[in-house]
């Protein structure tokens, strides 16, 4: 399985006390809500979706090799390098933590929460790093590209 991570968006720039739900029609994580309440779509997709950083995914594949056990394969852009990342894990998620983890980049998921958006999923993560918190959010075809573009954002977020 392969994935374009492009990130689309438009140019709305309404203002609501949760700007997903103005979009979407679907509440944000609580947490997340309270921080955004004033911001537009724009301003909320470009703090929050953060895909343009030094951290950028390129090609992800999976193979299974045992019940239960997949290796996955991934092209990272690192700053100025790109690399590529391997892990054996039970799942995407687990594997991209590893692959950052191992890119210098120690990543904790504390609270995850995934919507059905029409055909697409959108993914809301609170993580930790280096004793920091940030919200993230990743929108993808499916739950496993979403997680992994909310993960690759909230690497983003913390390297400013």
């Amino acid at each position: 399985m392969t994935f374009n991570f492009a990130f689309a968006s438009d140019s709305s720039t309404a203002f609501a006390a949760d700007p997903f739900a103005a979009r979407h029609g679907k509440s944000l994580p609580a947490g997340l809500r309270s921080e955004c309440s004033a911001m537009s779509w724009n301003e909320f997709e470009s703090t929050y979706a953060a895909m343009n950083g030094p951290i950028r995914l390129g090609a992800w594949s999976t193979e299974k090799i045992a019940p239960g056990r997949w290796t996955f394969e991934a092209t990272l852009g690192l700053g100025e390098r790109i690399a590529k990342a391997s892990a054996t894990a039970t799942g995407a998620i687990s594997a991209m933590t590893s692959m950052l983890y191992d890119a210098g980049i120690s990543l904790e998921i504390l609270s995850f929460h995934q919507h059905q958006i029409g055909h697409r999923t959108a993914t809301f993560i609170f993580t930790e790093c280096s004793g920091r918190r940030s919200w993230a959010m990743g929108i993808g075809e499916s739950a496993t590209e979403s997680s992994l573009r909310a993960m690759t954002s909230a690497a983003n977020r913390f390297s400013h």
